[in-house]
């Protein structure tokens, strides 16, 4: 469990908090590319760190990210027309540039040099891997960009959504790097025994290095040998794991496959997703009806979540008690909303002095040490773990079956390795 005073400590990330000061030492995933298709098209509100932003692409394709409201009366940028390199508030025709700088002011005499003098809050951009990222930290010490092999990869291998989660960020973190609900909560074939049912209660073991730590979910599987499962947890919020590929087009699609996902803080009680996945196999590509598929499955399809959701606390997620009594462990349809459905039924922010924590959850309390401890660090001058590239850039994730008696330390090592 925590104190009341920790769990604030780590939740809490608008500006002037520690963890939101911490935070934007790293850059956050803002939106997807295609959120912004092409030059001067709609612009898009975002929020970041308990900040409301707005974000367009100029006419020679530059990606900007503002304070959404224009310092002249406040009104919503959102609303403004996207037009020769800027961003025109439609009230009184203030424009201004990606870097923030108003370069009109039609409502002011041509003489007048005020507009020299106003400037409205930008934050730096890069974009790549479908994504475009934010530094929302001192210019001075923007860090390298991050370099995972996914945000490597072409487009036709890579494929990124994103769903909006009413829950601190934290929360998704824990759900996402706790490997032993999916012996239970993704248990959608009460009929059927797979490995993740064939021992519950994994053994746990969590390798803490410079970027985050390497954490593997051990389970007996019989004569068979082991099951391990090595997930990738890189700071503050990344989470990398391999997927066995199951459905309509497994057969066709026989490759490695890697997953993971991003919690980016929108503010205390709401996280923007970043869902994305990658085929290892340099000639075999994503393709779209693959990419449908699991998308459905995972409950993010076109009846599914996306950024818009329709399956929320106000409807109990839509579960079904028939479904949950004769077919599946939840009767909530969709993997990734039966993630959602249990971290937000815990409320915004988890009291987490509640707890009673077991030696299953040793993954959660290592990244809640991490969190805190780079936080407290971070007030004294220390710079957080994570912000170096060489340290993650060639890691993998590892699903695999051990055979009896080999050390799966040994048969991993070589897997959680990217190669190119």
């Amino acid at each position: 469990m925590l104190s009341r005073e920790d769990n604030e400590l780590i939740t809490r990330v608008g500006p002037g908090t520690p963890m939101g000061e911490m935070l934007r030492r790293y850059w956050m995933p803002a939106l997807l590319s295609e959120d912004l298709p092409a030059p001067d098209c709609p612009p898009k509100r975002v929020k970041l760190l308990g900040e409301e932003l707005v974000a367009f692409r100029d006419s020679e394709g530059k990606v900007g990210l503002l304070d959404e409201y224009c310092p002249h009366r406040l009104a919503s940028l959102f609303l403004g027309r996207n037009e020769e390199c800027g961003l025109r508030c439609v009230y009184h025709g203030w424009k201004f540039d990606v870097a923030g700088n108003c370069v009109d002011m039609p409502n002011e005499p041509a003489e007048s040099r005020f507009k020299e003098k106003v400037h409205l809050t930008s934050y730096a951009t890069a974009e790549f891997g479908g994504v475009i990222w934010a530094y929302m930290g001192v210019p001075d010490e923007k860090p390298p960009v991050p370099q995972m092999e996914w945000m490597r990869a072409p487009v036709t291998h890579r494929h990124v959504s994103k769903t909006l989660e009413y829950a601190n960020f934290v929360q998704g973190i824990e759900g996402g790097i706790d490997t032993v609900h999916s012996s239970f909560l993704h248990n959608n074939d009460l009929s059927t025994r797979g490995l993740r049912q064939m021992d519950t209660a994994p053994r746990l073991e969590v390798d803490v290095r410079p970027y985050g730590f390497q954490y593997a979910g051990i389970r007996d599987a019989k004569e068979r040998g082991q099951y391990v499962r090595v997930y990738q947890f890189i700071m503050p919020f990344h989470q990398m794991r391999s997927a066995r590929v199951e459905g309509v087009n497994a057969q066709a699609y026989k490759v490695p496959l890697i997953k993971g996902h991003m919690w980016a803080p929108r503010d205390d009680e709401t996280t923007m997703i970043f869902n994305w996945m990658l085929a290892c196999d340099d000639d075999k590509p994503l393709t779209p009806e693959f990419i449908l598929e699991d998308e459905s499955s995972g409950g993010r399809g076109p009846d599914g979540e996306s950024e818009t959701r329709h399956r929320t606390r106000a409807n109990d997620w839509l579960i079904d008690r028939e479904v949950q009594r004769t077919k599946t462990y939840t009767g909530i349809a969709g993997v990734n909303t039966q993630d959602l459905a249990v971290q937000e039924s815990m409320g915004a922010i988890v009291p987490r002095w509640r707890e009673h924590l077991t030696a299953t959850d040793k993954a959660i309390i290592a990244m809640r040490r991490m969190l805190l401890q780079a936080v407290r660090d971070f007030q004294n001058g220390i710079e957080p773990p994570g912000l170096n590239p060489d340290d993650y850039r060639s890691l993998r994730p590892v699903d695999l079956l051990v055979p009896p008696g080999a050390a799966w330390e040994d048969a991993t090592s070589q897997l959680a390795l990217a190669h190119h």
